[in-house]
């Protein structure tokens, strides 16, 4: 017989009539949330001086508050992150995801791309392909040494592993060049370029892991035809949005004008971009997709999508995105991690994830005339994980495609390739400011100076 539902009230009626407010949903999400932050932005100062982005300090946040830390502590555990406690902040940092994506696809420049030319496209084909047809080779040997049973069937799995290992998180490199003074130069240009063309691919690979992945477990639900129906309806989405949806909305702004694309433009904005993360759940791919289409979708002139970052960027890079790094954390187990078959092949991952993106990226890079030492820095600059890595890691272990030892692995591998992504960075590019190059101060990031992942 199923267990009954668990109601919890919003708010307890107070502790001088003898409820403990922490049974209740809303006190303990708002001390979830100020206990989270005041714990990532401690190991953000820590961290500070070793020249990190943030994003390292709100998973290791994480990962400090849950099992594989204080999380064994039952009491900590019981009290503060309670089992019925999770859906809560799991929903409001997945919203915090959705708006996040909505922004990046806001800010995504392709005019760098366009300035670069084609050597983007190819520097970005060539540091996905070797990881991602690696993962082939690393699902058996992931087998023998993690022998849980999984429900995935090879080829599901296969491609979560394969866009694990090849996706380089934009964000986060922008805050590493910026902290390295390296954005407007051409080496940040290329960097900047190549890493937009590798997030488009990115977000095609995770449709087509979600497609093959069908239901729980990677056994497809419904018709045999099911994942194909996915793609279908997929590309048809972004086609409506991209051909149909953005001159549409570009005519509107121009008749807006920049002093008339005001609160209410922006908040329409917003409204539609979670819309059209419904509508891409209704397909069968994840909201986050069409958050991030939609946000590819907004037209740049006009002041709207600029006006729209700036009134959404602050809550959602200061206070919502370091919730979902920090439930990523939570929801992994180090301790997953046991013997040494696991943690080879752990180093192995790491090992296929820098090799594979370096080998790729210098190859190109160098054939087409960038300086030997650029060229090698660039190949650890695109190795850097953080956003889009645990968005594939977080919608692999839900559709049950990566169990928890898998996902604690590729967790620890997205962590290490971010940390040893600048120290490498830094001793194979250095570049004295001139008056030419542009301070990292100067460079406006999404949300100002905050690098948000």
């Amino acid at each position: 017989m199923a267990a009954a539902a668990v109601t919890v009230k919003m708010a307890s009626d107070g502790m001088w009539q003898g409820e403990n407010p922490l049974d209740f949903a809303l006190p303990l999400l708002a001390l979830q949330v100020a206990v989270i932050l005041v714990i990532t932005q401690g190991l953000a100062l820590a961290l500070k001086p070793l020249r990190q982005p943030r994003v390292v300090a709100e998973i290791l946040g994480g990962i400090l508050l849950g099992p594989s830390a204080l999380g064994r502590w039952g009491a900590f555990r019981c009290t503060l992150f309670p089992a019925w406690s999770a859906a809560a902040l799991d929903t409001v940092s997945g919203l915090g995801l959705l708006l996040f994506l909505f922004l990046v696809g806001l800010e995504l420049d392709f005019r760098s791309v366009r300035r670069v030319g084609p050597r983007s496209v190819a520097i970005a084909a060539a540091g996905i392909a070797p990881p991602f047809l690696a993962a082939a080779g690393l699902v058996p040997l992931l087998d023998v040494a993690v022998p849980a049973p999984r429900r995935a069937s090879f080829l599901p799995l296969c491609v979560f592993v394969g866009a694990a290992l090849s996706v380089t998180a934009l964000p986060v490199l922008a805050c590493i060049l910026k902290e390295l003074s390296l954005l407007g130069v051409p080496f940040g240009d290329t960097a900047m370029a190549a890493a937009a063309v590798n997030d488009v691919f990115a977000w095609v690979l995770l449709a087509l892991a979600l497609a093959v992945s069908g239901g729980g477990g990677g056994e497809p639900k419904g018709p045999p035809l099911a994942p194909v129906y996915i793609l279908a309806s997929g590309a048809a989405f972004v086609a409506f949005m991209l051909g149909a949806l953005r001159p549409l909305m570009a005519r509107l702004a121009r008749r807006l004008g920049p002093d008339r694309a005001g609160d209410l433009a922006c908040t329409g904005a917003v409204a539609c971009a979670l819309l059209a993360g419904a509508a891409t759940d209704a397909i069968g791919v994840h909201p986050v997709f069409g958050a991030f289409v939609f946000g590819l979708a907004m037209p740049r002139e006009g002041g709207l999508a600029e006006r729209a970052g700036e009134k959404v960027a602050p809550l959602v890079s200061g206070l919502m995105l370091p919730l979902y790094f920090a439930t990523s954390g939570l929801h992994t187990d180090i301790d997953n991690v046991r013997g040494a078959a696991a943690w080879g092949m752990v180093a192995l991952v790491v090992a296929v994830a820098i090799g594979g993106k370096f080998a790729g990226t210098f190859a190109v890079a160098a054939g087409t005339g960038m300086p030997r030492r650029e060229a090698a820095a660039l190949g650890v600059a695109m190795s850097a994980k953080g956003l889009v890595e645990l968005i594939v890691l977080n919608i692999g272990k839900e559709r049950k495609v990566l169990d928890d030892t898998t996902f604690a692995i590729f967790v620890i591998m997205a962590l290490t390739t971010t940390v040893l992504a600048t120290p490498f960075m830094t001793a194979l590019y250095r570049r004295t400011p001139t008056a030419t190059t542009p301070e990292s101060d100067d460079v406006e990031l999404k949300g100002g100076d905050a690098c948000p992942a």
